[in-house]
Formats: C-alpha cells, structure tokens, sequence
C-alpha cells in the first residue's frame, strides 16, 4: 500500500482510522499524525526481532481551502487496503528492517518543538506542544531546558544603558541597567581581574559562579542572561536578573524582625535552592543574609556563587577559608579540610536565627573569637557530642569548658514582654541545623518536610509578604553595614598581615 499523506507504512498495532468528524477537525487544524520509526530506540541491528515505532507528529502543514476534497479524500484508508497492509506486513519487515539505515530514517521530518536546531545547544521547551494531538499515545513529561545560541557571540555592553551602580563588593561591582533592545531593567555584574597582584587570566571564582548559574534554573537561584563584554579591555559582565533588595539590607532598615509566618515563607525558598544545589553535587559555601536578593513580589532568589563549587561523593580536601566567619561552620573553624553539603546547612541555621531576632547569631572578630562566641551559647563540643573533634587540627587549643546548651535561652518558648518566643518544633529545627557533628545535622531535603512548617502560624504567601522601597534603585556603597569579613578579604588581610589576632592556623 502506498505512503498515506507522505509517511511510512503503519503496522496495524498503531494504525487509526478516524471517524469524518476527527478527520475533519484535524484537517481544520492542520495537523498530520503519521507513525514514524523513533531512530533512538529502533532495533535495526537484528532483522528477525520486531520493529519498534513511535507515534511522532510531523510539522503543522497549512492546508489550503482548495485542496481540503483532495486531501480527505487521501485520508480515506478502505478496509480492503487495510486487510492488504496486514497482509503484506510480514513480507515486508525483513526489507524495512535492513533499509532502516536508508533514506526512510535520514528523511525523518521532526517537530519544531521536539527536534534540535543547529544553532541551539539544548531542547526547547516541551510545553508549546501540550496541546498537540497525539493518537492514542501519553504525553511525555519532559523537564525544561534552558536554551544558548552557541552560534551567536557575546553581545556588547554598548546594548545597555547604565542607570546606576547597586553595590561593589570582592568578586565585582553590580550596576542597575537598561537593555536597550527590550526595555528590560536588568542588574550587571563586572567581573573583577586581579592584576594588582600580578594575577593574569580570567578569575577562577568569576569561571565558576558562570559556569553554575548558567547550567541552573530554579526559582530560588537568580538568573543569569547572558554574559556580554565590551568597555575597558574587553571587561566581562553577567546580565542578571533584577531584584529590588538584598535580605541583609532589608533587615538593616526593618524597625521589627520578620514575624514567624514571614521567617517560614523565606526559609522554604531558601531551602528550596539549597536542595536543587545539593541534588546537583554544588556547595555554595558562602550562603549568608547579603547574599540573598529579595524583590517585592515576595520571591528570595539566591546570588553570589563566587565561592562555590562542585563535589563528589568520595570527598577529597577542599580550600579551608571559605564561608563569610560569622556564618562558618565549626569544622571548618577547626580546621577541617574534607567538608560537604553539612557547611551550607549550618550557615542556613545562623541566617535563621538572624531573621528570627534580626541580628547575627554569632558576631566573632577573628576564627578564635568565633568559635569562642559558638561554644559560649551551644557548649564545648566532646566526643560524646561530636565524634572525631578531638583528631581535629585545631582542637587542641585550650577552650574554656561549657557543659551547656544556653540555645534556648536566645530563643524561649515563652515570652511575658511580648518578645520573642520559637515554639518547640522550631527550635528543634534550628538545633539540627546548628548540629556540632556534620553527620547529625540535619539535610535541606528533610528541613522541608519539618513538623514546623506544618504548624500555626503557617508559612505567609508570597503574595502577602511585606514590601519596602527599592534600596538597589540608589547607590549602595555610601551605606556602611555592621558585617563579618570577606572570606577572600580575611584571607588577603592574613597574607599582608594586617590582622592583629591572627586565626588558628598561623
């Protein structure tokens, strides 16, 4: 039997005979399904096992009103033609098979929507085919895939229009921007070249925080565009998404702390994107309020993956000055090289305890100072506590011994001032976050399931979340914020030695 509407010969296992009225509707819109062998799965190698076929949609073909009698008449499949496509079935498969290297699979028409482009370097999205008409075959889920012209260059930083400059800190300076091409405000990030100190190249921190961002996409991890270059010396910049405030700032101009459904509604988010990092094997290591951007829709994105970078499973030593000091975990204090996904929960626990009482949990001026500020309100770790502390390098100094956990006492249950107060399965969260034993603490994957974001008060929607001037719309650096060093800048601080108390390594 000849090719019906141009496709490949149907077996009877996917053949469908529509009725008039589904004729002519799919006439009406266009649409041609025909069975078409799927070239990734088909076992053409062995002529004697069957051929495997897929119901795949050809291209939308505009039919004109003239040819509609021509083309219905071409759709009518008699039931004698039928019985002769059944027939002939067997004498068939031996020739198809062996010819599936042919023409027939080289010529294979593909869906706009599910084929691959020469010039996009991914998929494209599945979505704009949900309302496609498929016989008797289920939708395949498919997850979306961000799409890059690997064809196209950079674009200029000449498209943009510079409104102002946000905020300047270790790794570059941000500047609120125009594109003059859509009209979309949008952040820019420059990245900073250190040949100050005879450092050439590109920065392995800015190479990394690239490479991550544009590889993600969730809704809890700011988006990067592009990257564009142009200016002095060919400077390279990160086209961002806008976001009106960071957390820290925010909490700076705040005259009360986030109420209890508000601190719940940011820590799901933030959850969220510490999850999606760790499923994807990428530590962030330097998670704290400044780097956690927030707009006024009540959406907390998180930034500044300068520190950051993939893992394995087998852990192997890993740079030891990382994660800002007031929010680094007391292994790494200790002097732990070989370190995992439990550094980002602890820093998750300080930022709690942050939002909840609007300041820093822990406020050390050097790494001794640090931990001497953890030990005052956990207690002195032991064994008991925490196995294999006392095999760590820094260890041995002579910490004053605090049997107790005074936790609770930052964060009662009960509060006749109108204080505040942390109901007991809230601060049982915030206990496993800020767990001495890296083994013990808890995990974003079961934070998200915790009893307390079950309970009254529950989590605020985003939609109701508070709203506050546009702090990134003025220029942020005449703003002088109480924070803990840099880690990059406590590093070059200790290599010039301007720092009078030196850490516990030195």
């Amino acid at each position: 039997m000849s090719a019906v509407g141009g496709c490949s010969p149907m077996d009877p296992e996917v053949l469908v005979v529509p009725n008039d009225a589904e004729r002519m509707d799919a006439i009406t819109e266009g649409e041609e399904d025909c069975a078409t062998r799927n070239i990734f799965t088909s076992r053409w190698a062995d002529a004697a096992e069957e051929e495997e076929v897929v119901i795949v949609p050809k291209k939308k073909k505009s039919v004109p009103p003239a040819h509609l009698p021509e083309q219905k008449s071409t759709k009518k499949i008699m039931g004698s033609e039928l019985g002769e496509a059944m027939g002939s079935k067997t004498s068939r498969s031996s020739s198809s098979s062996s010819n599936s290297m042919g023409s027939e699979n080289w010529n294979i028409e593909v869906d706009e929507g599910d084929g691959i482009d020469s010039s996009v370097g991914c998929s494209l999205d599945t979505h704009s085919r949900s309302n496609m008409r498929r016989s008797g075959s289920p939708e395949v889920v498919r997850t979306p895939r961000r799409c890059f012209n690997m064809l196209q260059g950079c674009r200029s930083i000449d498209d943009f229009e510079r409104i102002n400059t946000i905020n300047e800190g270790t790794y570059g300076v941000v500047f609120r921007v125009r594109d003059k091409k859509t009209g979309e405000i949008v952040a820019l990030k420059k990245v900073k070249v250190d040949k100050e100190n005879g450092r050439e190249g590109f920065p392995l921190t800015s190479l990394r925080e690239i490479n991550i961002l544009l590889s993600f996409d969730h809704p809890s991890i700011v988006d990067v565009k592009e990257v564009v270059v142009g200016g002095h010396d060919d400077d390279t910049f990160m086209v961002m998404e806008y976001m009106e405030h960071d957390l820290k700032g925010v909490m700076e101009a705040m005259k009360q702390p986030y109420s209890q459904s508000e601190v719940k509604c940011l820590m799901l988010q933030l959850l969220e994107g510490v999850k999606y990092l760790h499923d994807n094997w990428v530590l962030h290591r330097d998670l704290k309020t400044s780097n956690l951007l927030l707009n006024n829709r009540g959406e907390l994105k998180i930034c500044d993956f300068g520190l950051s970078r993939q893992y394995g499973s087998l852990l192997k030593p890993y740079t030891q000055p990382v994660v800002t000091l007031w929010y680094r975990a007391p292994e790494l204090l200790l002097g732990a090289k070989e370190y995992s996904t439990a550094i980002d929960m602890w820093s998750l626990g300080c930022i709690m305890a942050e939002l909840l009482s609007k300041e820093p949990l822990f406020t050390g001026k050097s790494e001794i100072d640090q931990l001497d500020k953890i030990f005052r309100i956990l207690g002195t770790p032991n064994e008991e506590r925490w196995h294999g502390c006392s095999k760590l390098p820094g260890f041995k100094g002579n910490f004053v011994k605090r049997p107790y956990n005074r936790l609770r006492d930052k964060f009662p249950a009960v509060s006749f001032t109108g204080g505040l107060t942390l109901s007991e399965a809230g601060f049982d969260l915030l206990n496993r976050l800020l767990a001495y034993d890296p083994e013990k603490r808890i995990s974003a994957a079961d934070a998200l399931n915790h009893e307390w974001f079950r309970e009254v008060p529950l989590p605020k929607m985003k939609e109701f979340m508070p709203t506050f001037p546009a702090l990134n719309e003025q220029d942020r650096r005449i703003k002088r914020y109480m924070k803990s060093p840099d880690p990059l800048v406590e590093q070059q601080m200790k290599e010039q030695g301007s720092i009078g108390d030196h850490g516990l390594f030195d």
